[in-house]
């Protein structure tokens, strides 16, 4: 006896086939394939945040680069433009060039040598390279003269700074005015 099968049991029969066909595609290709798919997503995400990281840092150290070639240009124009062992002379010819005139007395002039304190961290050498020069001045000057003056000492051949200034009028020394002036150098020992 053989099982006769009607063409509606045929029917559900191949629909049953295609759909355990469809569940077994879904179940072992399409889900893994997709998380694999989900996880190279996150993956390139990683990636895509790593390289914009690299690239900030990447333009950071350019900025560093052409900050450091900026400042070593400074420094050779500052190491060309210092006198070696000669700042405190060319100052007090500065300064007599300058106070020739009647518009600029100087009353008063008093230079003190200051020890410069060691490097942290390293002992204390007998002669350092350094030596830091202060001078305190008393002048009667002009207020232009005092102004060319200052800016003739921007000019010198070597880093001095103005410490303080100090401008009064005074009754006994008109129409000059009396100008305090503290300054400290820097000279280079040879």
């Amino acid at each position: 006896m053989a099982l006769k099968i009607k063409s509606r049991e045929k029917i559900l029969i191949v629909l049953v086939i295609v759909v355990i066909g469809i569940l077994a595609f879904d179940r072992f290709y399409y889900t893994p394939q997709s998380r694999k798919i989900q996880r190279l997503k996150t993956e390139v995400k990683e990636a895509d945040l790593k390289l914009n990281e690299f690239l900030l840092v990447a333009k950071g150290v350019e900025t560093l680069e052409t900050e450091v070639l900026r400042q070593e240009g400074e420094l050779k124009r500052l190491s060309e433009r210092t006198l070696k062992g000669e700042e405190f002379r060319t100052f007090l010819k500065h300064l007599a060039r300058e106070s020739d005139s009647l518009q600029m007395k100087v009353i008063s002039l008093t230079p003190q040598e200051e020890r410069l304190p060691p490097p942290e961290g390293k002992k204390e050498t007998p002669a350092s390279q350094y030596r830091k020069v202060s001078v305190q001045m008393v002048l009667h000057s002009t207020y232009t003269k005092l102004g060319g003056y200052l800016k003739g000492i921007e000019e010198l051949p070597f880093l001095i700074n103005v410490d303080n200034l100090q401008i009064e009028k005074n009754e006994e020394v008109q129409p000059l005015l009396k100008v305090t002036l503290g300054l400290s150098m820097y000279i280079i020992s040879l």
